[in-house]
């Protein structure tokens, strides 16, 4: 009979995240340990094995669970490992999906925690069904996962679908936390809108706002959604920027791979109409006339806090 379990783990800046997941997508039990507490990694494999032993010792047994996907930033496909991850305390190339499997006895599979993200939306969510898709993850940065023709694109190296990283000022753009100027993560993620609001603030210094009323260097983009839900007049302008610069991206995703969809998942998407209207005007505005009308956008019908360790479950599925 085939094995009715697989694991997955979400790997975090701050916590991972492990989940015993049946084949219908229901996660049975789920637990979580500190990521950035241990300066070598050894030592947080050995906690994190530690849990997953707990986790399975509390459901079922382990010859019951068919494998292990991981979803981790900057995590390679191809070679299983996590390679030059800045929010991660462990630095260099680190064959995480090997020291997993040594100590846990599972086999493991390994990829990047934006394609982890598309994998999920595929088997259990909003793509399920469709073969062409893109998945944006709208968070501190911006990942993306890309699906074409049922199948994940990777590239050559394993690094493929670095969407985040497109160059949209190319004449003095913001600096990027991967060192370029321009790229659309430094001005539509998380962090890059609450940049646009330091940068309104200063530009129009005679204008109203309750933004003003936080200190600039403390200004997040949770403060700028709840500004512009009390119809505050510039935070409702930074939705309006910051969704027209991502409508500009997707026209041109959309040139690239015709997807069915584009589907929006992380913490900016929990805006609602307030970044879709503006995204959806823009990227109609800049498609090709080809693919006007055609392309759907959605949210991710996933909970935010289940998705994660359910897309890199779904790699569970591939053990070998």
């Amino acid at each position: 009979m085939d094995k009715p379990y697989v694991i997955g783990i979400d790997v975090g800046g701050t916590n991972t995240v492990a989940g015993i997941v049946d084949k219908r997508g229901q996660i049975i039990l789920s637990g979580s340990i500190k990521t950035g507490t241990h300066s070598e990694v050894e030592d947080y494999l050995d906690e994190l094995t530690v849990l997953l032993d707990d986790l399975i010792a509390k459901t079922t047994t382990k010859d019951q669970i068919k494998g292990i996907g991981a979803g981790t930033p900057n995590g390679n496909y191809f070679s299983g490992c996590i390679e030059f991850a800045p929010n991660l305390p462990w630095k260099g190339v680190i064959p995480f999906a090997q020291m997993l499997e040594d100590r846990v006895g599972l086999p493991v599979t390994l990829t990047n925690d934006a394609n982890a993200a598309a994998i999920g939306e595929m088997a259990y969510g909003a793509a399920r069904g469709m073969k062409d898709f893109i998945v944006i993850t709208l968070g501190t940065g911006v990942g993306s996962g890309i699906v074409v023709n049922g199948h994940l694109v990777y590239g050559h190296d394993g690094f493929a679908g670095e969407l985040g990283h497109v160059i949209m000022r190319r004449n003095n753009g913001r600096l990027c936390g991967c060192g370029r100027n321009g790229c659309l993560e430094a001005y539509t993620s998380a962090t890059g809108m609450a940049r646009t609001a330091r940068e309104y603030l200063e530009l129009q210094p005679n204008l109203q706002t309750k933004l003003r009323d936080i200190p600039a260097e403390d200004i997040t983009s949770k403060d700028v959604f709840d500004a512009a839900m009390a119809g505050d007049a510039m935070a409702k302008d930074i939705f309006k920027f910051t969704g027209e610069m991502l409508g500009e991206a997707f026209a041109d995703f959309v040139a690239f791979s015709s997807p069915e969809a584009i589907i929006l998942f992380g913490g900016l998407s929990k805006a609602g109409d307030l970044i879709m209207d503006p995204i959806r005007e823009s990227m109609e505005r800049n498609l090709l006339k080809i693919f006007k009308g055609k392309i759907k956008l959605m949210f991710s019908s996933l909970k935010e806090s289940d998705s994660a360790v359910l897309g890199a479950s779904a790699l569970g599925w591939e053990a070998k």
